[in-house]
C-alpha cells in the first residue's frame, strides 16, 4: 500500500507557480467571505462543509492548492484531504493576504508595503473593505490631533496601531497624577513632562514606524491653518471651547474633515464635522450646532464635574474609528449626524443636524 504524502504548506509565490502548472486552486473560506474578496480561478469548498467533498475534487492525483483568509483553515483541510487520500494537497502560507501581495508584487514591481507592514496589518489585509490599498492609504496619511489627554490618549494609541503614517499632536499641558485615571498614554515616569513628550514616547514604542510630530502649544486661530498644511483629517480631543472654534474654523476653510468628540461625567458625544464632504450637500460644520461664540462661559470641566475613567476610551475609540474609515474612503461617516452616548445607562442616541444656512463659519458655502 502506498504511503499518503503528509500536507505541506508553501509560500504564496510557489502556490501561484504550482497552479500555473495545473494544480487546482480551493478556497475552503466560507461563501460570504468568498462574495465580499473573491479568489480568482478558484473553486470554493468551505472547511465548514468538509465532510461533503465536490466533484471537482474527485481525481485523487490531481495536485491541489488550499486556500483560506490567513493559511489556518486551509492546513486543517489540506489534513482532511490527505486522510481521503489525496497525494499532492498544500495550502498557502498566509492565505489570500500573502497570495494577493505576490500578484501585487508582479504586477507593479513594488510592493508598497514591506513583509513587516503586511505582517504587522494582516487582520487589516483581509478586511475587503481595507485591503493592501487602504492599508497604504493610512500609511499616506497625516492626521492632525489636537488633544493629548482622555480622548486623545486611545486616538492617538489606535492609529498609530492602525499604521497612520503621521501624527502631528497637540498639547500644552504637562502630564499630571490626576490625568492617569483616565489618559492611558501616560504613565507615572511621565507626571511633569509634557504631555506630548509622553505621547510621542507612547506612540513610538508601540509602532517605531508612524512619525511624530509633537507641537507643545495649544491650538488657537494664530496658528491652526499652520497646523493643518498637509492633513488628511483633524481629531478634535480638546477639552474647551476655544480649541474647536479655532480648529472648526481652520478645516472649512482648508476642506477637512474634524473629527469632534466632547465628554462629561458618564456621556459624551461624537461626529465628523465637514462641509465639504462629497455626497452630503447639507452637510454643517461644529459652529452649525454649536452657534455661541467663542468666549462663553465653559461647561465644568473633568475636575470639577468628574468624569468616568472608561468613558473618553470609548469617545476616543469612536473618533479614531471615523478618522480611519475617512483615511480609507470605506464605510458611512457621522457627518450629519451626532452620535449621544450614556454609559451609566448604556444607551446610544443619534440626532440628525443639517447645515445651519446663517452659520457665521459655513454659512455662506455651497
Amino acid at each position: 500500500m502506498a504511503t499518503q504524502m503528509a500536507p505541506k504548506e508553501v509560500d504564496a509565490a510557489t502556490a501561484r507557480a504550482a497552479v500555473a502548472a495545473g494544480a487546482l486552486l480551493v478556497d475552503v473560506r466560507e461563501p460570504g467571505e468568498c462574495a465580499l474578496a473573491p479568489i480568482a480561478g478558484a473553486i470554493e469548498w468551505p472547511l465548514s462543509r468538509v465532510d461533503d467533498v465536490p466533484a471537482a475534487l474527485a481525481d485523487r492525483a490531481r495536485p491541489l492548492v488550499l486556500i483560506c483568509a490567513m493559511g489556518s483553515r486551509s492546513r486543517l483541510a489540506a489534513a482532511r484531504l490527505a486522510a481521503l487520500g489525496h497525494v499532492d494537497v498544500c495550502s498557502v502560507a498566509g492565505g489570500r493576504v500573502a497570495w494577493e501581495a505576490v500578484a501585487d508584487d508582479s504586477a507593479t514591481g513594488d510592493p508598497g508595503l514591506d513583509g513587516w507592514e503586511r505582517q504587522r496589518y494582516a487582520r487589516h489585509l483581509v478586511l475587503p473593505e481595507v485591503g493592501a490599498s487602504g492599508q497604504l492609504r493610512l500609511k499616506a496619511a497625516t492626521v492632525l490631533l489636537v488633544g493629548a489627554g482622555g480622548l486623545g490618549s486611545p486616538v492617538a494609541l489606535y492609529l498609530a496601531a492602525a499604521g497612520i503614517g503621521r501624527i502631528r499632536i497637540v498639547d500644552p499641558d504637562l502630564v499630571e497624577a490626576s490625568n492617569l485615571q483616565r489618559q492611558v498614554l501616560h504613565d507615572e515616569a511621565g507626571i511633569g513632562t509634557p504631555k506630548v513628550a509622553s505621547a510621542a514616547a507612547a506612540i513610538r514604542a508601540l509602532n517605531p514606524r508612524v512619525v511624530v510630530e509633537p507641537v507643545a502649544s495649544a491650538l488657537d486661530p494664530s496658528n491652526a491653518s499652520v497646523l493643518l498644511e498637509g492633513v488628511s483629517v483633524a481629531i478634535d480631543g480638546s477639552d474647551n471651547h476655544a480649541a474647536r472654534e479655532a480648529l472648526n474654523a481652520a478645516c472649512v476653510r482648508a476642506g477637512v474633515p474634524m473629527v469632534s468628540a466632547a465628554i462629561e461625567r458618564f456621556r459624551g458625544q461624537v461626529s465628523v464635522w465637514w462641509p465639504a464632504a462629497p455626497g452630503h450637500a447639507d452637510a454643517p460644520c461644529w459652529a452649525c450646532a454649536f452657534p455661541a461664540p467663542a468666549g462663553v462661559i465653559e461647561p465644568p470641566s473633568c475636575a470639577e464635574a468628574g468624569v468616568l475613567g472608561v468613558l473618553p476610551g470609548i469617545l476616543g475609540s469612536l473618533e479614531a474609528a471615523e478618522a480611519i474609515k475617512l483615511v480609507i474612503g470605506t464605510g458611512e461617516s457621522l457627518v450629519g449626524r451626532l452620535l449621544l452616548v450614556d454609559v451609566l445607562g448604556m444607551r446610544l442616541r443619534e440626532v440628525r443636524v443639517a447645515r445651519d444656512p446663517a452659520c457665521r463659519i459655513c454659512g455662506g458655502r455651497a
